[in-house]
């Protein structure tokens, strides 16, 4: 299996700056996060070779990898981006039209700090996981037309539109 991890993920596992997560969703994020850097599990965690992603990462997260579990999985993807056992880089190629946003994506009105995971997830066959990020629902169509599922981890924040998870 090979993922890509949407930020808001990482912020609720922390159990900072998101009020509207729930202790469930907190949790649920932790686990997810604590089980995916297990060093028998076999799933794969991509980033993108221009570090869109890692660089989001970093102006949410610490590298000193706590105080949360958010913090330790930025720390560890940090340390591991470049051995390619547990992290993938993946080629994708941002480009200057406003409808795609990236080479990789056909037009869409995907947010534009989204686009990054989505064009990740397409080129890596890879699933997108989130927590809260609600526009990933309002785009659920566009998404799985691309071949991509997204696991929600918080099923309050899930839309009637099932799309994985």
């Amino acid at each position: 299996m090979k993922v890509v991890v949407d930020t808001n993920v990482a912020i609720v596992a922390n159990g900072r700056d998101t009020p509207h997560a729930s202790l469930a969703c907190q949790y649920a994020c932790t686990e997810f996060l604590q089980g995916l850097v297990a060093p028998r599990k076999r799933t794969l965690i991509i980033l993108d070779e221009p570090g869109l992603i890692f660089g989001e990462y970093s102006r949410h997260l610490s590298y000193k990898g706590q105080p949360g579990v958010g913090d330790m999985f930025f720390k560890y993807l940090h340390d591991h981006m470049y051995l390619n056992k547990k992290v993938r880089r993946v080629s994708i190629t941002q480009i200057d039209d406003e409808e795609r946003g990236f080479k990789e994506l056909p037009p869409n009105s995907i947010d534009k700090s989204d686009r990054k995971f989505l064009a990740a997830a397409v080129v890596a066959s890879a699933e997108i996981v989130n927590a809260v990020d609600t526009g990933w629902h309002k785009q659920v169509e566009f998404v799985v037309e691309l071949g991509v599922n997204v696991q929600q981890l918080c099923l309050e924040h899930a839309c009637s539109v099932a799309f994985g998870g």
